[in-house]
């Protein structure tokens, strides 16, 4: 397929629409596991106003179980190819080096990746593609294990050395830092603490200008502030995405996009009024 090339927007923070065809995702978990389902799905959350589409086959969830290269192919693949043609980017959530290909060959912009290309091989797909992003993310353990027992001296200085080797080790293989995201990884091997942490000191994790990707929606990080289920999370969650843009972020990944939206709307023109 003809590689589409996409610039993204940097006067405002960005909104990445979140369409999981998995069986057992904490929030979505089954509800678009149907390439139709899923498709329909990620059109709804590109009429509201996604910047980017995060497709993903394989749950990350804590606990969750990885899923065979072939499985996860046939659940994006088709719906990747459904979109390949919208001219909104579409990322796809995957750490499997041989999906990142098939995914790129069929239209994929970004790579946003779980396991900050740590897979073998994962480096050297992404450096033969010299126009596809990458996200690469914290992890402490894997999903399997992450929340079993985290444990941090200092969680943002060892989050923070973790992407800044990540960064390195693409930029040896051969990826341009302009083509570099990073991501603490909320909920991935941390405790409740270590969130809070990591949220109010975000803007430590500013270097290099590499753009700052985050993912609160629905997590269960703003269920023990609220006390609410995984299906009543849409205010704490537009705070949290919100709070973390005044800190620094500049990607926010979200279920709910047209609410989200319509809140960094507010603060982006607060931003750039003129007094």
């Amino acid at each position: 397929m003809e590689q589409r090339y996409h610039t993204l927007p940097t006067n405002r923070p960005l909104i990445m629409g979140i369409v999981n065809i998995t069986p057992d995702s904490f929030s979505d978990g089954g509800r678009y596991l149907s390439a139709r389902d899923a498709i329909l799905h990620a059109r709804k959350l590109i009429d509201e106003g996604a910047d980017i589409v995060d497709i993903g086959g394989e749950s990350t969830r804590p606990g969750s179980q990885p899923v065979s290269i072939d499985e996860e192919l046939q659940r994006v693949i088709p719906v990747l190819e459904a979109l390949s043609g919208t001219q909104i980017p579409i990322s796809i959530d995957t750490s499997k080096p041989e999906v990142m290909k098939e995914a790129i060959e069929a239209g994929a912009f970004m790579i946003n990746d779980v396991n900050a290309l740590r897979n073998p091989g994962a480096l050297e797909i992404i450096a033969q593609y010299h126009h596809i992003k990458v996200c690469l993310m914290h992890m402490q353990g894997t999903p399997q294990n992450m929340q079993q027992h985290p444990h941090y001296s200092q969680v943002v200085d060892e989050v923070s050395n973790f992407l800044q080797q990540r960064i390195n080790a693409a930029i040896a293989a051969g990826i341009s830092k302009e083509r570099l995201i990073i991501d603490p990884g909320f909920g991935f091997g941390k405790t409740f603490q270590h969130n809070l942490v990591l949220l109010d000191q975000l803007n430590q994790l500013q270097f290099w200008d590499t753009p700052i990707l985050v993912g609160f929606s629905r997590k269960s990080m703003l269920g023990t502030i609220t006390g609410n289920d995984v299906e009543n999370r849409l205010h704490e969650s537009i705070a949290a995405a919100l709070l973390a843009v005044v800190k620094g972020a500049k990607i926010v990944r979200v279920h709910d996009v047209k609410a989200t939206k319509d809140a960094l709307a507010v603060y982006t023109a607060v931003k750039n009024c003129k007094s």
